[in-house]
């Protein structure tokens, strides 16, 4: 069995680099107890029913499930005792019960940081890890230098506003595009995009008309919005702030984004893709648009605030997969 373990270990690639290292621990008081696990026994997906086994989620920082992830449990002696793969809902779960006792827990996937656990197993049969969180493979900086596009298609620019002070209305561009330049010096990165102003959509044609209007963002005489970044700067990990400048309604001002990196992999069309997340705070009134029906003492029709919400993803390179 240590051979079998090696091989298995190697495969994900434990053995060469570094491995997390986090405790839990099974609390279930659970008195249904049946004889010892199968060594070496291969489990996929979510399975069903019982009270013993093996239960964990495997997700990425921001949440999203780690599909097909694998959990490999060794004892004390490094035997494998279990390896179980996770569903597309990056969900594990076995109905076999485990002997009483310590085990190693190791989290692996293709493309992420191994991690591992120590769960000890009562008398119930069951270890509960909890939620395993998976980071990017070799750090959380930003994709290759070089260009990437942005792909509108699998992209999202959104905003969100406050309606009479109790409830948000979303809204989204569904016209735009851009490009991201990575720099060897990653501070010295840019951004640019542009957006079409006619192209918002809330749902409503009623609500959309009046966004368009002179009111808003007066897609006549200001058809467009662009973003154009000067520099980066690291806030975090995997965190940075983008530092720019927005033209929107015939203003220009600065305004940061708080960008997360969420990584990079192959596509379907043979490319490589880079994914981010960003959110930023505009107050209309910093853009000339000062319609402002009040309906109550304080509380504005449309709130003066707007959280833009982006989901990016970009392709490596100057142009786009071919549709």
């Amino acid at each position: 069995m240590h051979d079998d373990q090696n091989h298995e270990c190697d495969q994900h690639g434990v053995h060469d680099q570094h491995v997390e290292r986090s405790d839990t621990s099974d609390m279930s008081n659970t008195s249904d107890t049946r004889a010892g696990a199968k060594r070496g026994m291969t489990t996929t997906g979510a399975g069903a029913g019982g009270g013993a086994g093996l239960r964990a989620r495997i997700h990425t920082r921001d949440g999203w499930a780690v599909q097909h992830a694998v959990l490999t449990v060794t004892d004390m002696t490094g035997a494998q005792v279990l390896r179980a793969q996770a569903d597309t809902d990056g969900a594990i779960r076995t109905d076999e019960p485990l002997p009483p006792g310590a085990y190693t827990v190791i989290a692996t996937a293709v493309g992420y940081a191994p991690v591992a656990s120590t769960s000890i197993v009562t008398a119930s049969g069951r270890a509960d890890v909890g939620t395993v969180v998976l980071a990017r493979q070799g750090g959380v900086e930003l994709p290759p230098p070089g260009a990437w596009t942005i792909d509108p298609a699998h992209s999202t620019v959104g905003a969100v506003a406050q309606h009479l002070g109790i409830s948000s209305v979303r809204g989204r561009f569904t016209e735009f595009g851009g490009r991201i330049e990575v720099a060897e010096d990653i501070e010295k990165s840019r951004v640019e995009a542009v957006i079409q102003a006619a192209s918002i959509d809330t749902g409503n044609a009623m609500r959309d008309g009046h966004l368009k209007s002179p009111d808003f963002l007066n897609v006549e005489e200001f058809p467009q919005l662009t973003y154009r970044s000067t520099h980066l700067s690291a806030a975090g990990a995997d965190r940075w702030t983008v530092h720019g400048e927005l033209s929107m309604h015939g203003v220009v001002r600065d305004v940061d984004l708080d960008l997360t990196y969420l990584g990079t992999g192959p596509d379907p069309w043979g490319g490589v893709r880079a994914a981010f997340r960003a959110v930023a705070e505009l107050r209309r009134e910093d853009f000339a648009m000062n319609y402002n029906q009040v309906v109550a003492a304080g509380i504005a029709a449309i709130g003066t605030t707007l959280r833009v919400e982006l989901d990016i993803q970009a392709v490596q390179g100057e142009d786009l997969p071919a549709a």
